[in-house]
């Protein structure tokens, strides 16, 4: 993160000395910055509203019950909650302005660095990369990270390069075998729907059509997140490497033929940390 220019501090509405024995236990060298009575929380419109309505409501309210589990505690709500923020990730540019903001949807859960930089377009990877090519497009692929822990919110990195005058088609296009990844179910791995890049439109003369395609180089990232759940931390116990699989499928034509769709198998393995009890509870991160 240094090498891209950013810093990192973690805000919390807990008090001084809670972040500073939460730091020394955990080895935290960022900053923790301590946000009492939760005004920097309020300031950037991130307060825990469900937090503040369940200890309203005292359990009277079956739907609340099931957004507390999912969006503050499967603990006891105590007033212990009030004033924690929704988890999320602030990038600020040397001026103090926002450039980007990234959420998470459950509580337990937060992307991890290199996802993060992924997604503002940073390509780097310390992990090894497997190389795939075929007669029409040559593949790069890695995960975002080399090991994954409970509640982690990490990539799978997809990297293509067309051959010449070579497309594959992009969302949208009728009629033809768009570009996919089908992951391979997996226990207590959750896949989130696929982002695509912005693709261009290709037109085809001879059937005098316009469809949207990818004929650069351009990337997808599969986002999958590990469970923090106790039956996944349970069911995972002593594994220290976990495998996950899917098959990518595409069509690729050139200015005068349609080939075949084609399907290849891919895999990822990743080692699994431990999980670390209480991490991440009250804090929302930005960069800087």
């Amino acid at each position: 993160m240094r090498r891209k220019g950013l810093g990192v501090a973690a805000i919390s509405y807990d008090s001084e000395q809670i972040l500073a024995d939460y730091s020394k236990r955990n080895g935290i060298t960022f900053p923790l910055l301590s946000d009492p009575g939760s005004a920097t929380i309020r300031r950037y419109g991130i307060l825990n509203t469900v937090a503040e309505e369940g200890l309203v409501s005292q359990g009277k309210d079956p739907a609340l019950t099931a957004d507390i589990e999912r969006y503050v505690t499967v603990t006891e709500l105590t007033e212990r909650f009030r004033g924690i923020p929704f988890p999320g990730t602030f990038v600020l540019d040397a001026q103090g302005r926002v450039t980007s903001r990234f959420f998470e949807d459950y509580y337990r859960e937060r992307s991890t660095a290199s996802t993060l930089l992924l997604k503002l377009g940073d390509a780097g990877t310390a992990v090894q990369a497997t190389q795939v090519s075929t007669d029409y497009l040559d593949l790069k692929t890695y995960p975002s990270d080399p090991a994954i822990a409970f509640g982690n919110r990490a990539s799978l990195v997809l990297d293509f390069t067309p051959k010449p005058r070579i497309h594959v088609y992009a969302p949208g296009a009728s009629g033809y075998r768009v570009i996919k990844l089908t992951m391979t179910p997996e226990p207590f791995v959750r896949t989130l729907p696929m982002q695509y890049p912005a693709s261009e439109i290709y037109f085809f003369a001879p059937l005098n059509e316009r469809v949207p395609v990818y004929q650069r180089p351009f990337t997808l990232l599969q986002e999958v997140v590990l469970e923090a759940t106790p039956q996944a931390q349970e069911a995972l116990k002593g594994r220290d490497k976990l495998t996950l699989t899917g098959t990518l499928e595409y069509q690729a034509c050139d200015d005068k033929t349609c080939f075949n769709p084609t399907s290849v198998p891919l895999s990822w393995t990743l080692e699994v940390r431990p999980f670390v009890p209480g991490a991440g509870r009250g804090a929302g991160r930005g960069g800087r």
